[in-house]
Formats: C-alpha cells, sequence, structure tokens
C-alpha cells in the first residue's frame, strides 16, 4: 500500500515500479487507474523518461482505465467486486504479468459509506490479489489523521509506504517512510526523495555499519611541502579533507592545487561550484599558473555549477550523486559548502553533507570540502559543524607580522599519520602557491632592518 496527498508521489511509484520491472527484470505488469485515461497517464510520465506505449506494444505492460463516476453510483443492495477481479484477471492473463499496480484504490468506493462492505471487499481483493501470485502495489488518498482516506487500508496490506509533500521556509521536499513491512526488519525513519526525469530517486541516509574500506593509498595534494606537512606522503586516498579559512586565504587556489595534480596523474574529477562560474574559476586560476581548462579538454576535469538557492538540499545532493555516477571520478571537490546553509536548517545541511561524505567514502573517492570563516576567532568552527566527520582539517589564516599580512597553514588534524604541528606561511603567485614563502621586503624596510 502507497499512500500520500497530492502531488506526493505515489502514482510515479506505482508506475515506475512496473516500468523497473518490465525492462530490468523481463517481469509484465498490469497499471489499473480509475483517474487518469491512458492518454493522461502516457503523457504525464513521458517527461521522467518512461516509454509507455512502446512497452505496451511489447506486451510488456497493460495500463487499463476504468472510469468511475461519483454521480453515476448509486447505494443500494449488496456490493462487490466481481467484476473489477474479471476484468483484472484477462489484463493479468494478456501478458502472463507477475506485477499489478491499482490507482487509486479509494476510487472503487466512490459514493459508498458503509464500512462493513469497505473492509470485507477490500480484504477479499487483498486475498484475490494474493492468490494470483502477483506482487501488487495500490495507492490511496492520505486521509484526515488516518494513513488512507478511509482508515482500513492499512490494516490488510502487507506494507504500507506513506509519501510526503512539504514545505519548510519556502523548500519544498518530498519524504518517504515505510509505516509496516509484515515479516521484514525495515527502516522507520523518514528518508528524502526527488521526482526527476530519471523517476523517483530515494537519498541514501548513511552506511549503518560503517564497513566502507580504509585505503593505504596515499595522494598528493598538490604541493610538495604540503605533502612534507602530512607525514610526507599527502592524504588517504578516499578520506575527507576540508580546508577552512576566512574570504581571500586561499582555499580555493588549494583546492586547484589538489585538482590539477589528480588530473596529473590521469584520475578523473568533479569539481562541484556554489559561487562562481567554472569559466570564471578557471580564469582566476590561470593567474596563479594553474590550467584548468586543459584538463577539461582532456575529459578529466568535470565542473558542475549552480547557485544553491536554485534547489532544495535533496535536488543538489541527487545533482551530485548523478554527476560522479556519470563520471565516475577518484577525487571530488565542493567548494564552498557554507553556501548550502541558505537553503537548509543546520540539522538539514549536516545531514545532508554526511550522506555524501558517506557515498564518497564507500566509493574510495578522495573528497576535498571548503569551508569559509568568520574570521580569527572563529577559525576552529565550521557553519555545518562537519568537522568531526573530516579525515584531514586544513586551516588557513592571514599572519600579520612586520607591517606585512602574509598567509599561513596549518593542518589542525590528520587522523592516521604524522603530521606538522608548525604553521607555514605561504605566497599566492603566478606560479602557484608556495608554502615556506614569504613576502619580500620593501626598501624602506630593508633600510630600517639594517
Amino acid at each position: 500500500m502507497v499512500c500520500g496527498g497530492a502531488g506526493s508521489g505515489k502514482t510515479l511509484l506505482a508506475i515506475e515500479f512496473l516500468v523497473r520491472g518490465a525492462t530490468q527484470f523481463d517481469e509484465p505488469g498490469v497499471f489499473m487507474t480509475f483517474e487518469e485515461s491512458v492518454e493522461d497517464l502516457t503523457a504525464d510520465v513521458a517527461s521522467l523518461g518512461f516509454d509507455l506505449p512502446a512497452l505496451i506494444a511489447r506486451k510488456k505492460i497493460v495500463v487499463d482505465y476504468v472510469r468511475l463516476d461519483r454521480h453515476e453510483i448509486e447505494e443500494t443492495g449488496d456490493y462487490d467486486l466481481g467484476g473489477l477481479f474479471i476484468r483484472l484477471d484477462h489484463a493479468i492473463k494478456s501478458v502472463r504479468a507477475t506485477r499489478v499496480v491499482l490507482d487509486t484504490i479509494e476510487s472503487l468506493f466512490v459514493g459508498f459509506s458503509n464500512a462493513g462492505i469497505l473492509r470485507t471487499e477490500l480484504a477479499r481483493l487483498f486475498r484475490w490479489l494474493k492468490d494470483r501470485g502477483v506482487t501488487a502495489v495500490i495507492t490511496g488518498e492520505r486521509g484526515e489523521g488516518t494513513l488512507t482516506r478511509h482508515g482500513l487500508e492499512e490494516y490488510v496490506s502487507d506494507a504500507v509506504i506513506l509519501l510526503d509533500h512539504r514545505v519548510d521556509d519556502q523548500v519544498s521536499t518530498r519524504r518517504l517512510r515505510i509505516v509496516k513491512y509484515r515479516g521484514s526488519t525495515h527502516g522507520t525513519n523518514e528518508y528524502p526523495f526527488t521526482i526527476d526525469r530519471s523517476g523517483l530517486r530515494v537519498l541514501p541516509i548513511t552506511s549503518l555499519g560503517l564497513q566502507h574500506e580504509a585505503s593505504l593509498d596515499r595522494v598528493s595534494s598538490g604541493l610538495d611541502a604540503l605533502d612534507a606537512m602530512l607525514g610526507g606522503r599527502g592524504f588517504y586516498r578516499g578520506s575527507s579533507i576540508l580546508i577552512s579559512g576566512s574570504a581571500g586565504t586561499g582555499k580555493s587556489s588549494l583546492a586547484a592545487h589538489f585538482v590539477d595534480a589528480a588530473c596529473r596523474r590521469g584520475e578523473r574529477c568533479v569539481y562541484f561550484l556554489f559561487e562562481e562560474s567554472p569559466s570564471q574559476f578557471m580564469r582566476n586560476m590561470r593567474s596563479i599558473g594553474l590550467d584548468l581548462q586543459a584538463w577539461v579538454k582532456k575529459g578529466l576535469l568535470h565542473f558542475h555549477a549552480a547557485r544553491p538557492a536554485f534547489l532544495g538540499l535533496e535536488q543538489h545532493l541527487v545533482a551530485m550523486h548523478r554527476e560522479i555516477e556519470k563520471a565516475k571520478p577518484a577525487a571530488v571537490v565542493v567548494d564552498p559548502i557554507n553556501e548550502l546553509m541558505a537553503i537548509g536548517t543546520l540539522g538539514a545541511v549536516k545531514a545532508t553533507l554526511l550522506r555524501l561524505i558517506d557515498h564518497l567514502k564507500t566509493s574510495q573517492i578522495t573528497a576535498l570540502f571548503s569551508s569559509l570563516t568568520a574570521g580569527a576567532a572563529h577559525e576552529q568552527t565550521t557553519d555545518t559543524g562537519i568537522s568531526s566527520l573530516m579525515d584531514t582539517w586544513l586551516l588557513l589564516r592571514f599572519l600579520e607580522e612586520a607591517r606585512q599580512r602574509n598567509r599561513g597553514l596549518y593542518v589542525l588534524k590528520s587522523r592516521g599519520m604524522a603530521h606538522s604541528n608548525r604553521i607555514a606561511s605561504f605566497l599566492i603567485t603566478d606560479r602557484g602557491l608556495q608554502l615556506g614563502a614569504r613576502a619580500p621586503l620593501s626598501r624602506s624596510e630593508k633600510r630600517r632592518s639594517r
């Protein structure tokens, strides 16, 4: 049983159940609808990439529209679903269906109010479907204070899936919850999902067992001096790295060096931008001697740029997963993560990043995240509160000395490896970041130093 309000996606879940079964598992299906005509249903799902006419022509799916009009029905005498059983049995046999969808169940009892008849006929319908050996998905409208409109359907179902479409702070979110599933252990939390051109996608929450492998391989940060500060060999492959610092400290420049080094090794990378366009970012990096455009042309570097406010958190996560699945990268950069705070609460943003980090770790993808801090007083905190999830945390800061403002870098933590505790000054030059370098003294300062 799949229940939910208008726009929750219950019909889409049901049709995807049939389409995936027919195309991926060679299991024909029957879709019996009481609300939409075959033409309307075909048009609705075409935008999601489902070619119903082709599946119907190949006898993989049967779509049967049963028109029921409340104004043409009068409640009198006994009521049973015998006629529906005959019609449904014919559709099942015509394609040897193993999957059946009834959308939506309330329409069968439109105009009837006798609860005893409803309960009896619902139980008979579910028993009839079981006797035929088919897997059935039945959709229903959510009721007032009950999961379904009549409050009976969930009791005779083996499994109940509740879909919800809500809007918080002008951000739309769809969520799925398994209310019950007889004979099986199952997650009971709410799971966010999205509807896009590829259908319905339930987002991963976390790997509950934390069983991902921890690689012993090391990858360069892109700077020899920084690699030396990290035990001489750089980051662990598949680890999560956080670079934080105030505006202008060089976070994106350091991330660009990391990506450039990965591409030089022949590894594919995906760079998620939330503040700049790819063209602007590559132009800026050319000023420090990094030609990222060359890696884009070779197909090793893929950019995905989007304003955070353009999508909700779930949609951003789906977009990231899609890019990662398509590019199959060895390294991923998200720059910066603070921008996500504009479209969600702290808890929601942290949960989204947790799911992304877990997916990357499970896939052995080295991930680098940048985070903007408010200044020196807050340099060891992050707006999103994910520092504890990071394997390595690099802090960038401004150093004021001898009436000069230089930049400094230090390793706040790096799990599983020896690392330097010194603050390394560095310059951003037309040949990249140079750790250990200091800005040259002016002539007047040289005279004073004598």
